[in-house]
């Protein structure tokens, strides 16, 4: 399963909030048409939009296409799932869920945000994979973010500004603006693409790992770095920071704490000058992590199964 989880790694981003309804309801949107076809080619996955967590999204007249994605990616995209959730569910599924992939085309009146397309997304896996799932909060050992200094943050882990204008709509790439260098550049620049999400960005260093947000809030960054990094704990956000935040944060990642599910920029190749992940937390971002046990909300999988032909 280590192989499998592996697999869906670059493709299902992940995402940040519990889903206090796993199922669909019965008013709940759906697609007004919908395709969904095996695909066996070898080539490269690709969407219209982005198939993760984050609200970044260009609106686009209702259309859904999605093209040779394993059925895992499409399942994170609707629930919206990262870390602390998306992990144990994927221990929970067959095989196949994460290695065939489908092409999904659909099409919905008006011009639904990226929340109400998960909304339809959840109904067509409910009705054509017949997807069942439901959650349970469960005790658990987690590592909690803790302010390591009261009251305040580090240098690099600062309220997102009122006044700052922060765009979720995808901007081209040609149009997307310089790559930020420093936190200056990040909160001072104009990168629409990491407005309410969390990407990867070319590390300083080689053999480092660099991540970025704007506008995010803390249990957002939690739940997503407990994707990035196995520290054999789930993180949790229990610093009471309330608002959302601009970051950056970079750190030489440890081969043995990897997470299998750590996307391809996240090597095991080492930096030996460059701070560990728990240190870079500390130094750049005022926060430290705390054993604890926690109630976490955990998926359990109700039932799954191939899709019927169109």
């Amino acid at each position: 399963m280590r192989s499998a989880t592996k697999a869906i790694c670059s493709l299902a981003l992940a995402g940040a909030a519990a889903v206090s309804s796993a199922q669909p309801q019965k008013s709940q949107r759906a697609f007004d048409v919908a395709s969904v076809k095996p695909n066996k080619s070898d080539d490269p996955p690709h969407s219209n939009f982005p198939l993760n967590s984050g609200d970044s999204y260009t609106a686009n007249g209702g259309l859904f296409s999605a093209t040779n994605f394993p059925l895992v990616s499409y399942i994170f995209f609707a629930y919206k799932l990262q870390g602390n959730q998306g992990l144990p569910l994927v221990r929970q599924l067959p095989g196949w869920v994460t290695t065939d992939r489908f092409d999904i085309q659909a099409r919905a009146d008006g011009n639904p945000t990226k929340d109400q397309m998960r909304l339809m997304m959840r109904s067509l896996l409910a009705d054509r994979f017949k997807f069942l799932l439901h959650t349970e909060a469960r005790e658990s050992p987690v590592l909690a973010f803790v302010l390591a200094k009261a009251d305040k943050t580090g240098p690099q882990l600062q309220p997102h500004p009122a006044n700052a204008p922060c765009q979720t709509a995808v901007a081209p790439p040609s149009a997307a603006g310089p790559i930020p260098d420093s936190f200056q550049q990040l909160v001072a620049g104009d990168f629409p693409a990491l407005c309410n999400s969390i990407l990867g960005l070319p590390a300083s260093v080689p053999g480092r790992s660099r991540l970025a947000g704007r506008n995010v809030s803390i249990g957002f960054m939690a739940d997503l770095l407990s994707q990035r990094v196995d520290l054999g704990r789930p993180i949790v956000d229990a610093t009471r920071l309330t608002g959302t935040f601009d970051f950056l944060l970079e750190f030489t990642p440890d081969s043995r704490s990897l997470a299998p599910s750590a996307p391809p920029g996240l090597s095991g190749a080492s930096d030996p000058d460059g701070p560990t992940f728990e240190q870079a937390l500390r130094d750049q971002l005022g926060l430290k992590l705390e054993r604890r046990t926690s109630t976490i909300e955990v998926m359990v999988l109700d039932h799954v199964e191939h899709p019927s032909e169109n």
